[in-house]
């Protein structure tokens, strides 16, 4: 039986997003023996959803498992369900569709790797009770967007002196709020963790235009900047699994 799997991303006009979707796409491939397996994007740039559903028909393959490579689940995942649901009638394919990258404990996992990963880097020496920690998210109009947001702040609040979360845009507290919330817990070490899943323009440019000028007004003398979630094993793994969820 030939199976394939489609991850539904946002979509991005920078070139390390796609490089990025194609080492998952390649490793999901590799590591769950599917027979095709491609990326596609809700809005921004093609290929949009038909036309990564049609690609990967065209491998004749039996089965196409869809997965919403979203961290939150607002509209926007949403969108992408509705509009894979709609394509199932043309086709005989069965279509079956995944929970997005969210509510996961291995999100946890990965973020406090990363955290350790910088603290490393530079060489500091301080248990993980002298450490604080700033998580940004994107932002949604949608209510489960903060949950999923706060459920990775939650799950690291027991490693960490103080671990809060911020938004870039849409929703408070904002960079500015997040920051300025930090300085009232007085910290030694300050990590900023933005909680994004590529290295578009947000990770590379929108967050800073609000948190240089924030960090830079605060007083903190020691923080670091985290990576970004990127392209990371266990972002594989919870692709697989979250299809395999779907697939029994």
């Amino acid at each position: 039986m030939k199976r394939g799997l489609l991850l539904i991303d946002r979509g991005s006009h920078e070139d390390d997003v796609r490089q990025e979707l194609q080492y998952i796409c390649d490793k999901v491939k590799q590591k769950g023996n599917y027979h095709v397996s491609d990326y596609c994007f809700l809005e921004v740039i093609p290929p949009y959803i038909e036309e990564g559903v049609n690609s990967c028909l065209s491998a004749e393959i039996d089965s196409l498992t869809i997965v919403p490579y979203f961290l939150y689940p607002g509209r926007k995942v949403k969108a992408a369900v509705n509009t894979a649901i709609r394509l199932q009638s043309k086709t005989k394919v069965k279509l079956t569709i995944s929970k997005p990258m969210n509510l996961h404990k291995s999100l946890i996992r990965l973020v406090d790797e990363k955290i350790q990963g910088i603290l490393g880097k530079n060489n500091v020496v301080s248990t993980r009770d002298g450490v604080d920690v700033l998580v940004i998210g994107h932002g949604s109009k949608d209510p489960n967007a903060r949950s999923a947001l706060k459920y990775v702040a939650d799950g690291l609040a027991t490693s960490y002196r103080n671990v809060s979360y911020c938004f870039l845009e849409i929703e408070e507290p904002n960079i500015k709020q997040g920051i300025d919330a930090c300085v009232k817990n007085n910290p030694d070490f300050l990590v900023v963790v933005p909680y994004f899943l590529h290295k578009g323009a947000h990770v590379k440019r929108d967050i800073y235009e609000d948190l240089n000028p924030a960090i830079a007004s605060s007083g903190i003398k020691n923080v670091f900047f985290s990576e970004h979630l990127g392209i990371d094993d266990k972002m594989v793994d919870l692709v697989l699994e979250r299809a395999r969820e779907v697939e029994r």
